[in-house]
């Protein structure tokens, strides 16, 4: 196969390295390999009369104003170079290759002038990931080399990789049991508000085990300040309470149900917190550990209960029947917090989307 020529859209140096393992490749002559690599150069490309070597040639390439172009180019692509994390469909390798590649291209060596290209490529809006990014432009100040900055970028593209974003699909695990919180269209209580009935079921999660996850209109969930509905996928219904109105099968805590908002009582929006004691800041990731806990606003007799009452999502052994099926039963409560209220251990599933698509439904 022949060697593509040269017409100024590769670095000269590149393309002079890729010839010379050409030649020793075919084991050309020493002799003929300047007039070779010569025949190689695009007749757009105006070459001086006499040069003596390979090296020489790539400075004579180098001088070419089509090289000016090229450099000009890589350095605008690296301007609007923007970073994309796994869980929004990216790929940190190849965005880091491209980088690389073009910052070889443009010549840009210097490792602060590298640190300025790489942190303009972060995620924007930018406001949604402000203290993320600070957060990383601090970890790169002593950075000296690019392989120490590709290290902080990587750690930083991790972290990325396990922010539960808006409209994240995600699974619910309850985890004092190992089992993942359940839904099923197909099913209702037999008691209560007879709407479709939550369990948590399974050690491994299937279709009915599956939320989007929602952050009234934020990109992330911000402990201590966002409020988050849970919408089951294949059913589309909303994880909420009927504003405590009805009890929950088998102990009479506060119901748990999925429905839809033409409810006039239907409560749907949930605060989360850290398990860990203390006062957990930053942003709702896969695997936190955390609590939900939802306000009723009014008792078991239609009561209202002033400024509303808070309670926690609950699971724990005790079981109900609808017909011939037992199910674990999910309640509110508020009672004293304990292990069975370490309800949800969240994990991004949403290459699981894929391999269910046919069972989903909407």
């Amino acid at each position: 196969m022949d060697f593509p020529k040269y017409d100024g859209n590769i670095h000269p140096n590149e393309w002079i390295n890729d010839i010379k393992r050409y030649f020793k490749l075919k084991n050309t002559n020493i002799n003929d390999r300047l007039g070779i690599a010569i025949s190689f150069v695009d007749p757009i490309i105006s070459l001086p009369a006499k040069f003596d070597s390979l090296d020489k040639l790539c400075n004579v390439l180098k001088e070419d104003i089509s090289f000016t172009v090229f450099k000009n180019t890589n350095e605008r692509m690296l301007q609007s170079l923007k970073y994309v994390p796994e869980n929004k469909g990216g790929n940190t390798s190849k965005f880091i290759s491209k980088f690389r590649k073009l910052c070889y291209n443009a010549e840009i060596n210097d490792i602060e002038e590298q640190k300025k290209y790489l942190y303009n490529s972060l995620p924007l809006p930018i406001n949604h990931f402000d203290s993320i990014s600070i957060e990383f432009y601090k970890k790169m100040e002593n950075v000296d080399s690019i392989n120490k900055l590709i290290k902080e970028f990587e750690d930083f593209a991790v972290y990325l990789s396990k922010l539960i974003t808006n409209e994240s699909i995600v699974v619910l695990k309850h985890v004092a049991t190992g089992k993942y919180l359940s839904s099923n269209a197909n099913l209702c209580y037999n008691t209560g508000s007879s709407t479709q009935l939550v369990s948590v079921e399974n050690s491994k999660f299937g279709p009915n085990s599956l939320w989007k996850i929602r952050f009234n209109n934020n990109e992330l969930a911000t402990y201590g300040s966002t409020h988050v509905t849970l919408q089951h996928v294949k059913s589309i219904m909303l994880l909420g309470i009927n504003s405590g109105l009805y009890q929950s099968p088998s102990t009479n805590h506060t119901e748990v149900s999925c429905n839809n908002m033409s409810n006039y009582y239907w409560v749907k929006d949930w605060e989360f917190n850290h398990a860990k004691v203390g006062n957990h800041q930053g942003f709702l990731k896969s695997n936190d550990i955390i609590n939900l806990r939802i306000k009723k606003f009014y008792d078991i007799n239609g009561n209202p209960i002033p400024n509303g009452q808070v309670e926690y999502l609950r699971s724990h052994d005790i079981q109900f029947n609808v017909g011939n099926d037992t199910f674990q039963e999910v309640v509110c409560h508020n009672e004293r917090l304990g292990g069975n209220d370490e309800v949800s251990k969240l994990q991004l599933v949403c290459g699981v989307l894929s391999l269910l698509n046919n069972t989903l439904g909407p």
